[in-house]
């Protein structure tokens, strides 16, 4: 099995109550292929400039992932973002936004691409989404991840690529604003009416749930006593959601692998935000992530113990 994941490779300038970085390896492509590639072989299709270092490209690389389809542009810059996390880091503000080569990036998959198992969309505009999924010849699983700003300019192309994806990922504020509904729950059911056949809700330190047809399945966020950097983190957890998802694609169960995948991406998630960037998740090791799966389990499980409830 192969996943192919198309979207940002950048900068990042980031500041939090813990610390900052100036400058350091990020985008959504990116962290989603550090986790992902724990599960499969991952290809990265993304631009960046002649600055972007060959020691970053090498991180990129990271557990054998394909980076054949990272195109650098002579001359051009990569995509560089900046921002500012208050003390709670669910707040954050945005200082500066260069675009730069990520501007006009036209995705261009090679074979191997083309050719993938399992496709994340990551955000870019809706358009470009649709361009890349109809380049692929026949995934078997597809994700799709976006944000506000396409909900508000590009709703309709948005809602043309969701009909065609197995998969949505939102975060909760998203789920509420594409469908206009103030359950969660009940926008995800609308999403799924739109054609996904399920729908991940990301709550940041809440955790995630995950809503199908039939079911409702969530957990909350692994409890850390000190949180360094939450970038990244909900493209951390869709790296390992899908990754998973990717890993056991044969089972003909697919609601336990869902749940599963679940965990995967909340163990995952909760690494990257230990450290500034994709830092920690560089060095993770396989052993460390079951480690944290079996610790989720173990703080999620109980037991029901029927007790009379009237008083007498």
């Amino acid at each position: 099995m192969s996943i192919t994941v198309v979207g940002s490779v950048a900068y990042d300038a980031v500041k939090t109550p813990f610390g900052e970085r100036e400058r350091m390896l990020g985008g959504a492509a990116t962290y989603f292929a550090l986790a992902a590639s724990f599960f499969d072989q991952v290809h990265v299709v993304g631009r960046v400039g002649d600055d972007f270092g060959d020691d970053d490209l090498s991180v990129l690389a990271t557990r054998g992932t394909d980076v054949a389809d990272v195109e650098r542009v002579p001359g051009g810059k990569t995509f560089f973002w900046a921002g500012e996390y208050g003390w709670d880091l669910n707040s954050r503000e945005t200082l500066d936004t260069q675009l730069n080569v990520f501007e006009d990036f036209r995705p261009t998959l090679s074979a191997a691409s083309r050719d993938c198992d399992v496709l994340f969309l990551a955000n870019i505009q809706p358009e470009l989404q649709l361009n890349v999924l109809e380049q692929c010849r026949n995934p078997k699983f597809v994700a799709l991840d976006s944000m506000n700003l396409w909900i508000d300019i590009a709703r309709d192309a948005l809602i043309d690529v969701i009909r065609r994806v197995d998969c949505v990922v939102l975060n909760d504020a998203e789920l509420r604003q594409l469908t206009e509904r103030p359950s969660i729950v009940g926008a995800a059911r609308a999403v799924i009416e739109m054609g996904p056949s399920s729908v991940v809700a990301k709550l940041g330190e809440y955790g995630a749930a995950l809503i199908t047809a039939e079911e409702f399945f969530a957990l909350p966020a692994f409890p850390l006593e000190t949180v360094v950097d939450p970038t990244g983190a909900g493209d951390t957890f869709a790296g390992a959601f899908v990754g998973f998802i990717a890993r056991q694609l044969e089972r003909s169960e697919r609601e336990p692998v869902l749940r599963q995948a679940m965990a995967y991406g909340t163990a995952l998630a909760s690494y990257s935000v230990e450290e500034f960037g994709t830092e920690r998740v560089e060095r993770l090791t396989a052993g460390e992530v079951d480690s944290r799966v079996e610790d989720l389990r173990r703080i999620t499980q109980f037991e029901h113990v029927a007790v009379p409830l009237e008083i007498s």
